[in-house]
């Protein structure tokens, strides 16, 4: 980082919070009490972010009297839930191009499962008045490097050769400066509909009280500690309890399942993120952003970014930090290295903002796994379903799992539960220091084929051939 750079985008950061912006809302709902004693239901959903959550809310839709209790080891929607870039897209694949490589046969299907998937999380956004700023804008993948130009229209060609090029918009370098100005954007993908903004926290938050109003008893400050059969149905047991219920969904994500034998398909990965404070009519006026689209660039270490409801800009991505082991820490959640490298990186997208300085600055963890893209399953005779491994993509992928596992513990054939994705898992990640090694490698290749025109080096090939991968 030249002296300059750095000189700017610290100063930058100087009265940047360390606290995730959209958590410090004077709005945030109050803690439930935590559960005491033992508890009886039909359905416990263990884990309250939005995999949870949509759990719970659709059981309730689906069977108005089935008694349904949720447990979160913190609050509603302080993990990821709350932390991430409010990006909530169609794809359930993580990705046009992942789900091509993966379910090629059925990705027609796919397509249109995540459409109908997101056109439901709109319409319960109304029919619940989730007060979350979802503004359906579309997200703009663009190109700062002349390979990634080549790419993004080859993937334009792609999706319209298989038909699933509606709403894809091929967009030259005046065409996407026109809509978000910048002197690195050199062409780009957008996505009309496919990907909708909002306020992560808020959108949680919204949930939360939905499912209260439809009869879900929602239990706060309650980590499930063990699960174990009991009689015909399955056991949890709490800090000062245990819940005892027929079945059992864990959305537990990025923490460590309670069905053991999933734990090897993920690990936890930190992503970093930065928001601006509110920009001015002049700094507005000087990068355009009038049509409010997320934006993303297409490098392998790839930025996201988008504009609030009160016009800031969130700026995150970039870094996606193993912690050894899988071990994850409350340090873990800020890294002034990483900030430093984010603001600057900003700057050099948006020099016409120079000046602009940073109110929040903030990480947390995700799960990902092999194939960047949830996988599904069941335990215990097919009492437990657990979904994982969103790899980033959760906000709107979570409630198309929520369906697959209420699915699952139905025992019912469906369109979702016959696909070769929910029927199929990744490849698990191997024991450290193996999986230390391997992730530190690939990220080193994977910055490399960025530095060298998109080019990927043997590692990278051989990986592509397993189906093995790592992503934020």
């Amino acid at each position: 980082m030249a002296p300059v750079a750095m000189r700017i985008a610290a100063q930058s950061l100087s009265d940047a919070q360390p606290v995730p912006f959209w958590l410090e809302d004077p709005g945030k709902p109050g803690a439930l009490p935590a559960l005491t004693g033992t508890e009886n239901c039909d359905l416990l959903v263990v884990g309250g972010g939005y995999s949870g959550l949509w759990t719970a809310l659709l059981a309730k839709e689906r069977e108005p009297e089935r008694d349904v209790v949720l447990i979160e080891g913190r609050e509603v929607g302080w993990a990821a839930s709350g932390r991430n870039g409010g990006f909530c897209a169609a794809s359930l694949t993580h990705g046009f191009g992942n789900g091509l490589a993966r379910w090629p046969d059925e990705l027609a299907t796919l397509e249109g499962l995540g459409e109908r998937n997101l056109d439901a999380i709109e319409e319960a956004v109304a029919r619940y008045s989730l007060d979350c700023d979802f503004e359906r804008t579309g997200e703009i993948d663009v190109a700062t490097e002349p390979h990634q130009v080549e790419e993004l229209a080859e993937v334009h060609g792609t999706a319209r050769r298989l038909g699933l090029g509606d709403g894809l918009e091929l967009l030259d370098r005046d065409a996407v400066r026109a809509e978000v100005d910048s002197p690195t954007f050199l062409g780009g993908l957008w996505d009309r509909r496919g990907v909708a903004m909002l306020n992560p926290a808020k959108l949680a938050w919204g949930l939360k009280r939905a499912c209260l109003e439809l009869g879900v008893r929602i239990f706060e400050n309650t980590p499930g500690l063990e699960l174990v059969p009991v009689g015909a149905g399955m056991g949890v047991r709490t800090p000062y309890g245990r819940i005892v219920a027929r079945r059992v969904a864990l959305g537990t994500n990025v923490f460590p399942s309670l069905v053991k034998r999933v734990r090897p398909y993920t690990v936890p990965v930190y992503d970093y993120a930065l928001t601006t404070e509110p920009l001015s009519p002049g700094q507005l006026a000087s990068i355009g952003w009038k049509n409010r689209q997320g934006l993303g660039d297409s490098a392998n270490q790839f930025h996201y970014f988008r504009i609030t409801a009160d016009n800031r800009i969130l700026w995150g991505g970039y870094d996606a930090v193993y912690p050894f082991g899988g071990r994850m820490s409350a340090e873990m959640d800020h890294r002034p290295e990483t900030y430093l490298k984010l603001a600057e990186h900003f700057f050099q997208c948006f020099p016409q903002l120079e000046g602009l300085r940073f109110s929040h600055a903030w990480g947390g963890a995700i799960d990902t796994c092999s194939r960047f893209s949830a996988f599904f399953g069941t335990a215990h005779r097919g009492k437990v379903a657990y979904a994982a491994g969103f790899t980033g993509l959760g906000v709107g992928a979570t409630r198309f799992g929520a369906d697959v596992m209420l699915d699952l513990l139905a025992g019912e054939r469906t369109e979702r539960t016959e696909l070769e994705m929910v029927r199929s898992k990744p490849l698990p990640f191997p024991p450290e220091p193996i999986a230390w090694a391997g992730i530190g490698i690939t990220k080193w290749s994977l910055a490399r084929a960025d530095e060298n025109g998109g080019r990927r080096n043997l590692w990278l090939k051989a990986m592509d051939r397993l189906g093995l991968g790592f992503d934020s």
